[in-house]
């Protein structure tokens, strides 16, 4: 699965319609509904935010919504080319300004489902790599050599914690994570705790 590397931003007009969509990461679904919401602030339009999105590591977990479109026109058709682009953690919304001509149900589909292409059309992916946490606690004597080796496997620290001995907390692909902790058994002659 691919995920975002940033957000990404797409307007046209079909028939004196406006319409500005917008991928952004997420990483679930109240995730997701929160960023709709604020969308709807954003784009205070007085009309339309329709969104769909994708998350979780298989890409299973969806939703969608019309916005007050008739029903099916625009979150599903969204939802489809999300499906189709191989992403996940991704959410797509459209905002819609009227332009006088009704599009009817066949052309909210295509200006929907053209919304979603648009805005994934120059997006930068990358591949999603499962990640897993660990927590190590070291003595002091082994700070610096243990923390050259977690960086050494592109190991993110997302704490240090200096007390009695020394906690670490931190983040490495779920793939390299059983060679790590052998690694580090053996370079602190098994005077590491993990928790």
């Amino acid at each position: 699965m691919l995920i975002l590397k940033q957000p990404t931003i797409a307007e046209f007009t079909v028939k004196n319609s406006r319409f500005i969509a917008e991928a952004l990461p997420v990483t679930s679904p109240e995730e997701a509904r929160a960023l709709w919401h604020a969308q709807k602030e954003k784009y205070d339009n007085g009309g339309h935010i329709v969104y769909a999105f994708i998350t979780g590591p298989q890409g299973n977990i969806m939703g969608c919504s019309d916005d007050g479109e008739p029903s099916g026109t625009a979150g599903r058709p969204m939802l489809a080319v999300l499906k189709g682009s191989g992403l996940t953690n991704v959410i797509v919304t459209a905002a819609r300004w009227f332009g006088g001509t009704k599009l009817g149900t066949g052309g909210l589909v295509r200006a929907y489902s053209d919304c979603a292409r648009l805005a994934l059309e120059n997006a930068q992916t990358c591949e999603l790599i499962p990640m897993e946490r660990f927590g190590i606690v070291i003595p002091y004597s082994f700070y610096e050599q243990v923390k050259r080796l977690l960086e050494s496997r592109s190991c993110a620290i997302l704490s240090e914690d200096f007390g009695a001995a020394v906690t670490l907390q931190g983040e490495i692909s779920a793939e390299n994570a059983p060679a790590l902790k052998e690694e580090l058994a053996e370079l602190t002659c098994a005077k590491c705790r993990f928790i």
